[in-house]
């Protein structure tokens, strides 16, 4: 059992709904299933299990396989395969990695936190940056053609 002031609590659980923020602006922002809110609740929620754990029980291995399985059972509901062509892939693994975000603030690792956190925003913004050079490589073909 660790010992945990009621303001590191409330710090921790703030962070990790700033943090789960941040990432789901970037899903609504995509227009994705899972988006602002739902990524705050995610992170809050493996935020909450964590500090609850630490604060009661010696250890918080079973509550991590717990939110684990929790995060598995959603990503797989945002999962659709249709005609040989899945989507959700990306929002399911936002919601893994969210979640363990959670588990980082909850556990008082907020280093930890924050630079997962801004990496997965970092990794969300590439198809971004791949759809604009694929265009722009388009506009400039369609400009000079090229010489078969």
């Amino acid at each position: 059992m660790v010992e945990i002031t009621s303001f590191e609590v409330i710090l921790r659980l703030v962070l990790s709904i700033g943090l789960g923020a941040m990432i789901g602006y970037e899903r609504e922002v995509s227009h994705k299933p899972a988006g602002l809110r739902t990524n705050m609740l995610v992170c809050l929620g493996a935020c909450l299990f964590t500090v609850t754990t630490l604060t009661s029980l010696p250890t918080s291995t079973n509550i991590l396989g717990g939110i684990l399985t929790g995060i598995g059972f959603i990503g797989a509901g945002s999962i659709i395969a249709t005609s040989g062509h899945v989507q959700g892939l990306t929002t399911a693994a936002t919601l893994w990695v969210v979640a363990s975000v959670g588990f980082a603030s909850g556990t008082g690792n907020y280093v930890l936190a924050i630079v997962a956190a801004l990496l997965i925003f970092i990794i969300l913004q590439i198809k971004k940056a791949e759809q604009k050079y694929k265009e722009n490589r388009y506009k400039f073909r369609r400009i000079i053609p090229l010489k078969s």
